[in-house]
């Protein structure tokens, strides 16, 4: 696995902040997806510094948080795949989007550098359902004729497990792709027709990292952390867009967070010229009538906290902080959390 030396210095952080956090309150333990490991260990880190509370969170992948909010072994689960209304008011869950982010295609291409390879939705669909095989292939040259491409085989990376940013970006290509939708569809642990599996961001932008010829997708912060080159996207209105802080605002931009029971709502292929096609939400889930009602209080502060303090540390890794009416929402909300 391939990690920066912040994002080390970040987990060990947590780490700490768990271990005197019994001292003064609740545990908050939690578990998910690793779409937001890198900023949950921010905010941890900052707000151990502040209140001496800490927080343990195990990156474990989105399907991994749901099935350990369900099993209530954590505080709150973590998943970038929203739970449906019927299956929160089944569980009796709350949930509430707490961040957004993009997910970005990376590859391993000796002399490419960040930027500039272009895909778009279809060819990103075909590489992944195994038909291009090779990236010297007439439709990624097509896209790219300045680029000079290796006749080289294409190595494909994807999650290894239950993974809600595997979730969004099946969503993506079943949106763009007829031929994917039919075959394969959007889900957490999709049927991959081809390729490698790894587990959690962090394995598969390491598995790109040191494999020639790879493709991988991951959350941003990845991306940027590893320094792992990342292609440009052409979007919903045949625009080619960089993975910017602004492409990814531009697609949230057209949430409405405030209609959809459940918060339930998909940022992919989102219309708008500076729209980036891949953005997502990760969501959490905490119980409305917690055993632990003194952890989920805990849990609650810190969302709290995070909201009002925690947005410069979220753009800083190119996070989109939740809008302000959107927070208000939530704040009513995680109110519901019984006490």
């Amino acid at each position: 696995m391939n990690i920066s030396s912040s994002m080390r210095a970040a987990v060990l952080a947590a780490g700490v902040g768990l271990a005197s956090a019994s001292a003064f309150a609740a545990d908050i333990t939690g578990a998910g997806s690793t779409f937001a490991f890198p900023i949950l260990s921010k905010w941890s880190e900052a707000y151990k510094k502040e209140t001496n509370n800490g927080l343990n969170y195990q990156s474990i992948g989105s399907g991994g948080g749901i099935k350990q909010i369900l099993a209530k072994t954590v505080t709150f689960g973590a998943t970038d795949a929203p739970l449906k209304a019927e299956d929160l008011e089944k569980n009796g869950l709350l949930q509430f989007p707490f961040i957004m982010g993009g997910i970005v295609p990376v590859v391993n291409l000796e002399g490419v550098k960040p930027g500039e390879l272009s895909l778009d939705g279809v060819v990103l669909a075909d590489i992944y359902l195994g038909k291009i095989k090779k990236w010297d292939d007439a439709a990624i040259k097509k896209l790219n004729p300045s680029v000079k491409l290796p006749s080289a085989d294409i190595v494909v990376v994807h999650r290894a497990d239950g993974s809600g940013t595997s979730f969004n970006f099946t969503n993506y290509l079943s949106k763009v792709s007829a031929d994917w939708k039919d075959k394969v569809g959007e889900n957490q642990s999709p049927e991959w027709p081809t390729g490698v599996g790894s587990k959690g961001n962090e394995g598969v932008a390491g598995s790109v990292a040191q494999t020639k010829g790879s493709i991988g997708y991951v959350e941003y912060a990845y991306a940027k952390q590893n320094k792992l080159t990342y292609a440009d996207m052409v979007n919903k209105d045949g625009k080619k867009v960089e993975p910017t802080i602004a492409a990814f605002q531009a697609a949230a931009a057209n949430a409405d967070w405030a209609k959809a029971p459940g918060y339930y709502v998909i940022l992919t292929d989102q219309p708008g010229a500076a729209s980036w096609p891949i953005t997502a939400s990760t969501f959490i889930l905490v119980y409305k009538d917690p055993q632990d009602k003194a952890a989920a209080g805990e849990a609650v502060k810190f969302f709290k906290w995070g909201f009002e303090k925690g947005a410069k540390l979220a753009e800083e890794l190119d996070y989109i902080p939740m809008p302000a009416p959107v927070v208000a929402l939530v704040d009513k909300t995680m109110g519901e959390v019984k006490k």
